[in-house]
Parts: C-alpha cells; structure tokens; sequence
C-alpha cells in the first residue's frame, strides 16, 4: 500500500472513531496524520496537492461570506489589533522566559525570535475556525460574522509580513488587479445565469483557482489572499450563499488532506514537545483577551465568550510564518514544535460547545451583565410575548411553516434567523422575523417564550435542532415541539430526544404534488377546487409520529 492510499484510511478510521466518540471528525484527521508518522508515512505530492486546493476553496467560501462594511466595525478592527499585538507581545514573553531558563531550542533564539514566534502565536487558524462555526450553523450569526471578520483582518496582516519577509516587493504588474473590481460584475453576471447542477460547484473552483490564486500568485501576491478577494468581490451576488453552499462537501472533502498533513509534520523530541505543550498556556490567555474585548464592544457575556473560544486556537500560518522567516532567524528545530502546538490547539479549540457554556458560567464575575439598553443592538434577548408560535430558520422550510401558521391557523408567529441578510428580505416582504442565535440558551429560559405554544424547529443543521430541543425542554418549556428532518434516522432520534411531533422533508411532497396537479387540471370546478384546497392544506400540517 502506498503512502497516499494510507493515508486515506487512515483518515477514514480516524474520522469515524472520533465521530463514534462524539469528537468532530477533524480530530481524527489530525490523530490519524500523528499515528501515521511512526510507520515511516510521508505526505505524498497528491495529498499536499489536496490539502493546497482545500485551503484556497475554504477562502474562497470565507470570502463569499465577508461583508466588507463589517470589518470596519468596532468588534472586529479594533478587537483584532488589540488581540494581534497583545499576544504576539505574550507569545514573545513566555519564548523568553523559556530562553532565559536555557530550555531546548528556546534557548538558541535571541530576542527576534522570541518576536517571531510571539507573532506566529497570535493568529486563529482560519480552516478551523470557519470549520467549526459552519458544523454549528453560525457562521451568519453576529459572532460568527464577527469571528470571520477576524480571521480576514489576522490573514492580511499575515500575508502583509510574508511578502516583507521573503525580501521581495509584488509584481509592479500587481496594480493591475484593481481591474478585477469592474471584472467582478460579469463575475456576478455569469454566476446569477448558471443553473443548479455540478456547473455552480465548478464555477466557484475555477474562480478560486484562476483569477484567485494563480493570477495573484503570477503576479508575486500570495495566492491565498486571491482566492479570498475573489470570493469577496462576489459577496454581494444573491446567489453567493447557493455558491457556498454547493462547494461545501467538495471543500469538506479537500481538508481531509489538510488536517492530516499537519499531523504529518512529525514528532518533536521530548525536549520540544515539552516547549509545546508550554506554548499551549497562551490558549486561555488568549481565549480571556477576546471576550474581554468582545464584552467591552457590548457583546452580551455569552456571546463574548463562544465567539472568543471559537477563535481560540494557532494558526497553520504560524508554521508558514516560522519558514518564511529569514535565514538563522530560528531553527528547523522550531517547524515541529509549532506544528504540534498547532494541532493540539485544533484538538482543544473543536472540542463540544459545552465546554464555552461552562466558561461563561466561570467568567460571570469577570463580564457582569449589562443594562439592556448597554447592550449591543444585535445581541439583545428577543422577546416573543405577543405571539402563538416560533419558527427557527426562515429557509425556504421555515418561511412555508411560517406563512400556513400565519394565514392558515391564524397564529401569530414570529420567525428567528440567523443570517441578517435573509432576515431584512423577509422583513421589508412584511415577515415578522428577527435575527437571533437560536442555541442561546438565555433565549430559552426569557419568559417571554414560555407563553408561545408551539416551536418549530425548521434550521438546515440537525445538529441545531437536536441542541434547541434538549435547551426547550431543560428549561421546562411547556408548548409543542416539531421538528423538520432530511432523512428518517434523523427524525427518530429527534422522536426519541422528546419532540413532541416531526416530519420527514420528502414525507408530504408526492401528496402536494398530486394535489396541485389536481387543482391544475380541475380549475374549471369551483367545488372541485375548493375541496382539494382543503386537502392541500391539510397535506403539510406537521403530523404526531
């Protein structure tokens, strides 16, 4: 068996022992590069291959997401210097204290360094950032968004110190790219003219390939940032969500090959494993700096803390920015100690959200509660007195929901959704929908929804279901509970977790059909009509399992 065909096994076992132990799946990755590397397993050309383009197609989808209005706001500018330079300065402190101590390789780094290194410590990885907000269906939400904003701002001032460090300027050509800006309209143009087949996935490869990565690339500007710039000139297309959204499992499948070879990158010595592992005490550090910061820009408790420890993590740009230094700077010696720190930091940083909810508990006294008025206009509780019933997730599913309970029952529902784009649609469409973070446990236990009598649970992730529904009935929420699913296991174990009624997404769709191919064909007969209509209404009511 060859070394490519290894591992892929490897990272097939991998992944599904850690999903067997309730792990994300990345954790295996990662386990299955480190066991590999004492059976003598290299990374192959192949694998290095799809770990590249896995990085460029995950930029690309960051950049599809990235409204450029929000990486001026307060959070995210002024949070990321501050953070950036606080622990780039942390990072070199610890090196130094470690040197002055006269352990391992920390001992043969003068004070640049110490410097170098401190700043390799200071990024988020941004493939495991946006990894984990995308599992948690987050990445719309302000954290998210916020997160994101982040890790954009930290992959600029990277890419920023790698083109000084590598002692050349970019291409005098490189002004050039100004012209993708009015480039990026027939971009936009082709993209709203595709159709919904492997031509959209395709399209999106290419762009992140072509005029990203390798037009900047050619032109002496680190391929990467291309991909993002690409990706963020066609933010505004109202087809960049489908986009993303069709890339999804390829770019999923792509990082396999990244995260396996950063477990690839070899075992220290005892020595610098010990330096490691050191490093990692910089992780709660960080974690306390963000949502000090993040709470200081009016975040509430909650949402400081989970957006923090989301970003809290190192950077495999570190490991770039540790290569990329200039000659002597530090040693070889150093690419195995920071790739270690970097993977047990992914370990740490992708373990269940549970573990931020308990910080968020420990931190009450650190980041007090605020007056309501204090607090951030896009983070406030929501209210739901006034209304009969909630919907969470105003897709295409939740916004049909939405509209029979309105129209047809004449309840009184209020819709909650994530993605604020999609919520200002619905709400100039005359939608009673607001945006807000439906696993906010503090959502659940507002008395304002113990009086609503029914829930419907409608988000794309059943993972978000099944965590809204153990949070409603911790709190002795009184109402009904139903659920949405796409597949029938998923349906049973939301049974099982204690919804009260469910419907497989393909259940009702042949009944609909003939329904309205009924009422097509039999327009001329008014009672006809009307008696199918009652039919059709009663077709996609939500039924008792």
């Amino acid at each position: 068996m060859g070394d490519t065909e290894a591992i892929l096994l490897a990272a097939l076992v991998g992944g599904a022992i850690a999903t067997a132990i309730r792990l994300p799946p990345l954790v295996g990755f990662l386990a299955a590069g480190f066991a590999l590397v004492p059976l003598g397993v290299e990374v192959t050309p192949t694998v290095d291959a799809i770990a590249g383009l896995g990085v460029t197609v995950l930029l690309f989808g960051v950049g599809l997401k990235v409204d450029l209005r929000s990486l001026a706001r307060r959070e995210v500018l002024l949070s990321t210097t501050i953070h950036t330079a606080g622990s780039a300065v942390l990072g070199a402190a610890l090196v130094g204290v470690l040197a002055v101590a006269g352990l391992g390789a920390a001992a043969r780094l003068d004070p640049a360094g110490w410097a170098l290194i401190g700043f390799a410590l200071s990024f988020s990885s941004t493939v495991l950032v946006v990894k984990v907000l995308e599992e948690r269906n987050a990445t719309r939400s302000l954290g998210g968004r916020t997160a994101i904003g982040v890790l954009v701002i930290q992959d600029l001032a990277a890419v920023t110190f790698l083109a000084v460090a590598e002692g050349h300027a970019p291409s005098p050509w490189a002004a050039a790219l100004v012209l993708l800006l009015p480039t990026a309209v027939g971009l936009r143009f082709v993209l709203a003219r595709l159709g919904h087949d492997e031509l959209l996935p395709l399209y999106g490869v290419v762009l992140a390939l072509v005029p990203g990565y390798w037009l900047f690339d050619s032109l002496d500007v680190k391929g990467d940032l291309g991909a993002l710039v690409v990706g963020m000139l066609l933010a505004s297309s109202p087809r960049a969500g489908e986009l993303a959204k069709s890339l999804f499992t390829i770019k999923d499948l792509l990082l396999v090959g990244f995260f396996v070879s950063i477990g690839l990158g070899g075992l220290p010595s005892p020595s610098e494993l010990l330096i490691a592992a050191l490093l990692l005490l910089l992780l709660p550090v960080q974690a306390l700096g963000f949502s000090l910061l993040f709470w200081w820009c009016r975040f509430r408790r909650r949402s400081a803390v989970l957006t923090a420890t989301v970003l809290t993590n190192f950077s495999e740009f570190g490991l770039i920015v540790v290569v990329a230094a200039p000659e002597g700077m530090v040693g070889a010696e150093w690419t195995a100690i920071l790739g270690t720190a970097v993977a047990a930091s992914m370990v740490i940083s992708a373990l269940p959200i549970d573990r931020g909810e308990r910080l968020v508990r420990l931190l009450r006294r650190v980041l007090p509660d605020r007056e309501l008025e204090q607090v951030h206009p896009e983070d406030r509780p929501l209210d739901a007195s006034g209304h009969d019933a909630v919907v969470l997730g105003m897709g295409r599913v939740g916004r049909a929901a939405y509209e029979r309970l309105r129209d047809t029952y004449h309840l009184r529902a209020l819709g909650i959704e994530a993605d604020r784009d999609r919520c200002e649609r619905l709400c100039a469409d005359g939608y009673d929908v607001v945006e807000g973070d439906a696993t906010d446990p503090e959502m659940w236990t507002a008395e304002s929804f113990q009086h609503t009598s029914l829930v419907l649970l409608a988000m794309p992730f059943h993972g978000s279901n099944l965590h809204v529904l153990e949070r409603l009935r911790d709190s002795g929420y009184p109402g009904a509970v139903a659920v949405v699913a796409q597949f029938d296991d998923d349906l049973e174990q939301a049974m099982t977790q204690g919804a009260d009624t469910g419907f497989q997404l393909y259940d009702g769709a042949g009944a609909e059909l003939a329904d309205r191919a009924v009422i097509a064909a039999q327009v001329g007969d008014v009672d006809e009509v009307d008696e199918v209509d009652e039919v059709d209404e009663v077709g996609q009511v939500v039924e008792p399992m």
